[in-house]
């Protein structure tokens, strides 16, 4: 807790200050606010922004030159460190934006895997991150080895398990990325024989899953007074935290899932999806959703593509709706249930939270 708590008050002058590059569209708003987030869970200070409409891709840089010039006289007068843009880029577009810029240029695969590793703390969490590092500087090695020099390879972008790897030639990188595919394998089997002697002993297993920010780790303290890790910043928890319960005379283990976020990308996917596994041997599982968040429905419908993809029956859930007290009461009447059980709490004042005890008791009886 103190290290965390020593982590999160970081001097503001250590922090890197970031400079956001996102795009015109329908949902730009949402994404500003999401890579705001990201950002903020990056631990990086949020030093400005700009919205770009693109009308052509600029195959050498994304955006357009005369974009390029004006974002560059911007960060001249903010000391930038870091340009985050909300898309994936090419090897070869980041290195050609760095040389414009004159400062580090990373994409948001690189900041949500950058999150990834300073999250991680199981063996299997820091495996996938590094998989997934490793996977996605592979195509982008000579953009990174070349910016080694200049720009140094520490800090957003550059941490955590693979961060050394970005160096080494192709070659290694193939042949790390086959060692570490074998390691995650034993360490997946490993949780299999630990899950075999849990079922043997009877023991039920309640999994809660949804978006990153929903309040997964807030309703896993609220239920079970765990006092595990929860901050309103995206992937607070990246690893599965498992805690017994005894509810009148019932025992049960909860545990919460990695969070989703919206738009991940598919290099990430796979590196992930070992971490939802677990829910194939669920009992029970909790839907938690942001009944806030106007994307709700569409975030529903993702979760329940990966729980479909887990063997995960409809029958086998209970949806969550927390954050309430954002409603208005006409709001809280037209929330769809899905033909779900469905509760609606607010797991940060423990409201709603027992009724949310009784239906699970219920459904595992």
């Amino acid at each position: 807790g103190e290290i965390m708590a020593k982590l999160f008050n970081l001097n503001d002058e250590l922090k890197e200050k970031a400079y956001l590059v996102y795009f015109d569209g329908p949902d730009s708003e949402h994404e500003y606010k999401e890579m705001r987030e990201l950002i903020r869970s990056a631990l990086l200070d949020f030093s400005g922004a700009c919205c770009v409409a693109v009308r052509e891709i600029n195959p050498a840089t994304y955006i357009g030159s005369g974009k390029v010039e004006e974002i560059k006289e911007e960060l001249n007068h903010l000391s930038i460190d870091v340009v985050i843009f909300d898309i994936s880029l090419t090897g070869s577009q980041i290195r050609n934006l760095q040389t414009a810029f004159g400062v580090k240029v990373i994409d948001r695969t690189m900041l949500i895997l950058d999150i990834f590793a300073s999250r991680a703390k199981s063996s299997e969490g820091k495996l996938q991150v590094s998989l997934a590092q490793l996977e996605y500087s592979k195509s982008r090695l000579s953009a990174m080895s070349g910016s080694a020099g200049r720009f140094g390879s520490g800090g957003v972008g550059m941490r955590g398990p693979g961060e050394t790897k970005l160096e080494l030639d192709r070659r290694k990188v193939e042949e790390e990325i086959v060692a570490k595919r074998k390691e995650l394998k034993d360490v997946v089997k490993n949780r299999e024989v630990n899950k075999k002697q849990r079922l043997r002993n009877g023991e039920n297993l309640v999994s809660i899953v949804g978006y990153s920010n929903a309040g997964k780790s807030t309703l896993l303290n609220t239920i079970t007074k765990a006092g595990a890790y929860a901050d309103d910043r995206l992937f607070a928890t990246l690893d599965v935290l498992t805690k017994k319960v005894w509810d009148n005379g019932m025992q049960y283990i909860l545990s919460d899932t990695v969070g989703f976020i919206s738009n991940l990308p598919h290099e990430l996917m796979n590196a992930f999806s070992a971490t939802l596994e677990e829910l194939r041997d669920a009992t029970l599982v909790l839907i938690v959703l942001d009944a806030s968040d106007r994307h709700k429905y569409e975030q529903l419908e993702v979760v329940e593509a990966e729980m479909e993809k887990q063997n995960v029956a409809k029958s086998k859930a209970i949806l969550v709706y927390n954050k309430i007290d954002k409603l208005s009461d006409a709001e809280k009447s037209e929330l769809k249930t899905f033909d779900y059980d469905t509760c609606f709490i607010e797991a940060k004042n423990n409201k709603g939270v027992q009724e949310l005890k009784e239906k699970i008791r219920e459904k595992l009886n």
